[in-house]
């Protein structure tokens, strides 16, 4: 691929992008009260709250987890057919319906693994998350405590910039005639596969060192619970 169209459509993927992701933040959310529900009832998680993740099986929360991440890459892989057919001119609507795909995903995920997002130091873990999942090592100093609607474009920035340049090479591929559908799909059926995957273990990961310190915690009681009472 020549440098000058290199250039473009990178430039065109890390917009399209944040572009994406902006509209995800501000208005694309799973509802986590319906998200429940169909925990319980399609997945039949024996949970009346999210906290109730905490008790169950890794195994039973992982299976659920992987069902989550293919649904996304079917859904993703069908917009991507679509899209494909106009070639590279598409892919500005392409990459912003996928970034809400991708996004809905990783709040998915948040949720069985027993993290919501109602309170803005819950929402900026979710975008640090997503930050996890692109790929983009966040410094110390974007860390720093600031308000949401300050940190959260500037994340997406860093997503864009960083995903843009990991699928450039791939979606060049697009203009390919004809083979552009099936290339779209492939490559958003990669992309959510991907970004789910680096997601699910941070979250996984999450999940565990609560479940640790939950348990230390027990422990210590017991063992204060063991103590023989003190001399009045």
């Amino acid at each position: 691929m020549a440098d000058g169209r290199k250039s473009w459509l990178r430039r065109t993927a890390e917009l399209s992008l944040q572009r994406g992701l902006t509209r995800a933040y501000q208005g694309v959310r799973v509802d986590p009260g319906k998200f429940l529900l169909q925990l319980r009832v399609a997945y039949r998680l024996p949970i009346s709250g999210y906290h109730g993740v905490f008790s169950l099986e890794m195994h039973e929360l992982d299976s659920v987890a992987d069902s989550i991440i293919r649904g996304g890459m079917k859904m993703a892989a069908v917009e991507g057919a679509g899209f494909g057919l106009g070639g590279l001119l598409t892919i500005v609507p392409d990459l912003g319906i996928l970034s809400a795909i991708t996004m809905r995903t990783v709040q998915k995920l948040s949720l069985l693994y027993g993290f919501e997002y109602n309170t803005d130091d819950e929402m900026a873990e979710l975008w640090i998350a997503a930050a996890s999942a692109a790929g983009v090592d966040l410094s110390r100093e974007l860390l720093e405590k600031e308000v949401i609607n300050k940190f959260v474009p500037r994340v997406i920035q860093r997503i864009a910039a960083r995903a843009s340049t990991e699928v450039v090479e791939k979606w060049a591929g697009r203009v390919i005639p004809l083979a552009s559908s099936a290339i779209g799909a492939g490559l958003n059926y990669w992309f959510v596969r991907a970004w789910g995957q680096r997601a699910l273990e941070h979250f996984r990961q999450r999940h565990l060192a609560v479940r640790q310190r939950e348990r230390s915690v027990r422990v210590i009681n017991a063992e204060q619970a063991s103590l023989p009472a003190g001399n009045p």
